[in-house]
């Protein structure tokens, strides 16, 4: 029986025989430079029989590591060549061939596959789980595998720890399968559920995908250790090996915990973080020297410190998909100046009360004289926010003076609007008093005309069934708007116009200035394999970019040393910006290699920086006494973050051996520099990974499933 079922496997794939390798007819062994020079990457990723790239499932390990390698390839500023092979044994050899620059996979690191490729930095760790059929409950452990038939492809790492198991373990009679050639990944699932085979083994983090939507199998247990995945490129190619692990550290301190997720306040609160959707714009959220500032974005810290939450900023790459990543779970607040809509009753979302209201203004260039009404504008372009308030009224005033309206989409900052204006794309403009104040403050090359139209009324928006999160925000704005803080940021950002020159000469746009340091800390950061807008924001936090900067302890100069500290490094003047600078990262470094590196690269980050802050001592209590409380050793933020907070209370600290420590500033110190820093590189649009949503799907027939996922 299970010979036919294999055959008719078999049968089915022969038309596809000769497919699975792809033709890649041009030949490349350099390393970083001749790609630079080629202009292009060639990624091998996972593909289906036919010889095409799979249509992976939403979510998929394998979807988010393709738009990973798309992100990869467009901070080099390369084109992308994807390389769709069908099976593993295929892969390695496309690179040591030169066919390929990259393996995009789940590949598992072993010392096999050491000796003929690089690995870049772990991507993940997983464990090798064993899935089985749901119905069948007799297989729980190691032993219940005896005499079991059990599939695996021969290429993978799991083929090996299943060789290695029967080899240790004579009497468990483990009956092993190889996967036939033409099997898909999902195939000896399939078998599993019919009762041809036992069992198979899977990546944890495949597994979890697999189970995501199929309730006919189930995991039984996990097999070994847990294990690093990684990336694979060709040996002697370390320019672009070290540009990999750059590029993957960066992504992986600045990677969301968790993308989506919903929840009202109170569960808010248990995360101890409040999302906001923000444009990147003078009026709402910008960098300046160093510092996350805008309107909006004090007025969201305020609540956010009000409810006992940290606060973080979600800048959408397009304004229509505010609505849509609030309703999906990217964020718990929409913000923006959002117009009080009448579409309101088709979306989900319930708005604040008002707490801006503004008026609009017709705006033209300098040279145009003044203008009392529409009817000097007859004949002319004027361009308008469509789909707003703003467009309803402006339309009939159109008809009947006989200008032409020109439609702009979201118009969130207005400095894009008035370089349009001056390139006479359209004669007018109409913006909103606040908007337009930025400019004014600015530049003399445009004039105000007349006020148009209504006050506009400006909210934020929350998701319908978040009343608790919709009560307290209107709660906020009843007792704010118009207050003493209210009045004094409002006055910063739109009425000072000394201070709205400042803000707008030093702000960063694309990749300006972070900080006076930023050259000093690239010269001393990437050496030691330090993104320096990391170091910029330990910086920020430690001293204010201040290289006089004093505590009551001691600590001293722009990354505040300790005097002890400082002395073991070799730094004699802790009020040297490049010795204080120096010494500060390499002590970051010494703490960050204290830390093995099984751990992710972005938890050997965050164990460093609290060790930085508390010591060392304390992070290694903390990580012991999170492993007693059953959460993750391994893992700072939601589990040894939680247990260094309890070493602040007797019953904990007098358990540890390097006793008392106040949790709450190291936890604090790694959620402000993690923030800030995920907001600088985001700002400085460098090399933020924002994964999009993968496409499903895949055909049924063999063809369109899913390629076998690497170990």
């Amino acid at each position: 029986m299970l010979i036919r079922w294999l055959m008719s496997f078999v049968l089915l794939a022969l038309p596809l025989a000769g497919c699975g390798a792809p033709a890649v007819d041009d030949i490349e062994t350099g390393d970083l430079d001749a790609l630079l020079e080629r202009g292009s990457l060639r990624v091998v990723v996972p593909g289906t029989a036919l010889g095409e790239p799979s249509l992976p499932r939403q979510g998929s390990p394998m979807a988010l590591q393709r738009e990973l390698a798309e992100s990869f390839a467009a901070s080099l500023g390369l084109d992308l060549e994807l390389v769709p092979v069908f099976r593993l044994g295929e892969m390695l050899p496309l690179l040591e061939q030169g066919r390929a620059d990259l393996v995009a996979a789940n590949l598992t690191v072993t010392e096999a596959r050491q000796e003929r490729v690089d690995f870049s930095l772990p991507i993940d760790h997983v464990y090798e789980v064993v899935l089985v059929s749901a119905s069948d409950e007799s297989i729980e452990s190691i032993d219940d595998l005896s005499g079991r038939r059990i599939m695996a492809d021969p290429a993978t790492s799991f083929w090996e720890t299943l060789s290695a198991l029967r080899e240790d373990h004579p009497d468990l009679h483990l009956h092993l399968l190889p996967t036939p050639d033409h099997f898909d990944d999902e195939a000896p699932l399939d078998m599993i559920a019919a009762g041809h085979i036992d069992a198979t083994v899977r990546d944890s983090n495949i597994a979890e995908m697999y189970l995501g939507y199929r309730d006919d199998l189930r995991r039984a247990f996990v097999l070994g250790e847990r294990q690093a995945i990684a990336w694979a490129v060709r040996r002697d190619t370390p320019d672009l090996l070290a540009a990999l692990n750059r590029f993957l550290t960066t992504e992986q301190l600045t990677r969301p915990r968790e993308v989506q997720y919903l929840g009202d306040l109170p569960e808010l609160k248990e995360r101890r973080v409040l999302r906001i959707l923000l444009p990147n714009t003078a009026a709402s959220y910008f960098l300046w020297r160093g510092e996350l500032v805008g309107f909006e974005y004090e007025l969201a810290r305020r609540f956010a410190e009000q409810q006992g939450m940290r606060l973080e900023v979600v800048v959408p790459p397009r304004p229509d998909l505010v609505f849509e990543w609030l309703e999906t779970g990217r964020a718990d607040i929409a913000g923006g100046f959002l117009e009080i809509s009448d579409l309101e009753e088709v979306r989900p979302v319930s708005y604040t009360r008002p707490w801006h209201f503004v008026q609009p203004y017709l705006v033209s260039r300098a040279g145009v004289g003044e203008i009392d009404d529409w009817d000097a504008v007859g004949g002319s372009t004027v361009a308008a926010a469509a789909d707003s308030q703003l467009w309803e009224e402006l339309s009939p005033l159109s008809a009947q003076h006989g200008f032409t309206l020109v439609p702009l989409s979201m118009v969130g900052d207005a400095e894009e609007v008035v370089l349009r204006l001056l390139a006479g794309e359209f004669d007018y403009a109409v913006l909103e008093e606040h908007l337009l104040a930025v400019e004014l403050a600015q530049r003399d090359d445009i004039r105000r005309q007349f006020p148009v139209g209504e006050p506009i009324e400006h909210a934020w928006a929350v998701r319908l069934a978040d009343q608790a999160l919709h009560e307290a925000l209107n709660e906020f704005f009843r007792v704010e708007y118009r207050g003493k803080i209210y009045n004094i940021l409002y006055r910063r950002y739109f009425r000072d116009e000394r201070n709205i020159r400042r803000h707008q000469d030093e702000r960063v746009r694309g990749t300006g200035q972070l900080s006076p340091w930023d050259d000093l800390v690239r010269q001393h950061a990437e050496p030691l394999d330090f993104d320096w807008r990391l170091i910029v924001a330990q910086m920020y936090q430690e001293s204010r970019f201040d290289p006089q900067a004093r505590s009551p302890y001691g600590a001293t100069g722009l990354m505040q040393l300790m005097p002890r500290t400082a002395a073991e490094l070799g730094v004699k003047d802790l009020t040297d910006p490049q010795a204080n600078v120096r010494g500060g990262i390499r002590y970051l470094h010494n703490m960050r290699e204290r830390f093995s590196d099984d751990l992710s690269v972005a938890d050997r980050v965050w164990f460093a920086l609290a060790a930085y802050n508390a010591g060392l001592g304390h992070v290694i209590d903390a990580r012991r006494l999170a492993a007693q409380k059953g959460w993750d050793r391994d893992r700072w933020f939601d589990n040894v973050e939680n247990a260094m907070l309890l070493l602040s209370q007797r019953r904990y600290f007098s358990q540890a051996r390097h006793g008392y420590v106040r949790g709450s500033e190291p936890v604090a110190y790694v959620d402000r520099i993690s923030a800030r820093y995920k907001a600088y590189v985001q700002l400085t649009e460098e090399q933020l990974v924002q994964v999009p949503e993968a496409a499903a799907g895949g055909s049924n027939g063999l063809a369109g499933r899913v390629a076998p996922l690497p170990n």
